[in-house]
């Protein structure tokens, strides 16, 4: 049978499109709309009920999901303060403040007992140069049989191209993205697809041999 989210219009409503458009408009990096579907899709058929996000920006990604699967709750983390700060009204807009827990922190030094105990999926969409170590600090928190999704991880094609980049420090982070991609591949406790969707994503699966 056909997914109801096949096509990501189905998936937003007027107020979802403005904050859409907004974010664009001003270059804040929110998931693309083929990745929306994707990880609907993901969370329609796993069941998902416990999400965490690494890289909350304005909220858009947790704010769809939250509005379109009402058992799904919501932990979220951002660094930035202007964006957690946008990312707080856009939850009080929406009415989801119950749902959504914006934890105002850096990632990799947030003391992971301020999360739930496990979630069924975590989304990985911040510090690119990062992505090792935010898999390897919260995978604990990963029930088995629940995936971690990387995005971005083509890096705006970049990283096919990485040996052409002229810039030292952009040429080490798509390296890093690289390397990444290569860990996984090759990480046997984790069954891990990759995916020509939006700008490249992972989804990466916990076996149950990983306790």
């Amino acid at each position: 049978m056909e997914s109801a989210f096949l096509d990501w219009n189905h998936c937003l409503d007027d107020e979802l499109l403005s904050l859409r458009e907004d974010a664009l408009k001003r270059h804040i990096p929110i998931v693309s709309d083929e990745g929306l579907v994707y990880l609907f899709q993901l969370v329609e058929l796993k069941q998902v009920t416990r999400v965490l996000e690494i890289g909350t920006a304005i909220g858009y990604f947790s704010i769809a999901l939250a509005k379109h699967f009402p058992k799904v709750v919501i932990d979220t983390i951002e660094r930035d303060e202007k964006m957690y700060q946008e990312a707080q009204m856009n939850l009080k807009k929406f009415h989801l403040e119950s749902r959504i827990h914006v934890h105002f922190s850096d990632a990799l030094t947030l003391d992971i007992q301020e999360l739930k105990k496990t979630y069924d999926l975590i989304f990985i969409d911040a510090a690119k140069a990062q992505y090792t170590k935010f898999f390897e600090k919260y995978e604990q928190l990963l029930k088995v049989n629940g995936l971690i999704v990387s995005d971005n991880l083509l890096f705006h094609g970049l990283v096919e191209k990485k040996e052409e980049i002229q810039s030292k420090n952009l040429k080490a982070m798509v390296h890093k993205i690289y390397d990444y991609t290569k860990w996984l591949h090759q990480n046997s406790n984790y069954s891990t697809t990759f995916l020509p969707i939006g700008d490249g994503m992972a989804v990466s699966i916990k076996k149950e041999s990983s306790l």
